[in-house]
């Protein structure tokens, strides 16, 4: 899997040859990343795609209940991800309003580890 490089902005690289492009576990990750910070319904093409916050994960209680239904939100949205072949760990908070996550992947490269710090959800 070879996918363009994104910047902090998540803008796309350009002007540095083969280095604006990133294969691997690392595209595997950028690419897990990108499919949880994409909304329902933002992407023109495919409008049926994308992570719905507003549809089903803000507003809800942080029961035990809900934060399961936010967890297989999630694991979804990284299972579905092109390189993804299993998700082999899942750990999730809700303390104070504020959701957190921690999911260790098994990608077609080895593992990997992403958090919802990392994304910044």
């Amino acid at each position: 899997m070879q996918v363009r490089r994104l910047d902090d902005n998540w803008d796309y690289c350009f002007g540095r040859g083969s280095q604006n492009y990133i294969s691997g576990i690392e595209a595997v990750g950028q690419a897990i990343k990108q499919r949880l910070l994409l909304l329902y319904a933002e992407w023109w093409e495919d409008l049926k795609d994308g992570l719905p916050l507003w549809e089903q994960i803000l507003g809800t209680s942080g029961s035990d209940e809900n934060r399961q239904a936010v967890d297989i939100i999630i694991r979804d949205r990284i299972s579905g991800t092109e390189g993804v072949q299993s998700v082999t760990s899942f750990e999730s908070s809700y303390e104070r309003r504020h959701y957190k996550f921690t999911a260790t992947v098994e990608t077609i490269y080895g593992s990997l580890t992403i958090s919802s710090e990392e994304v910044q959800m």
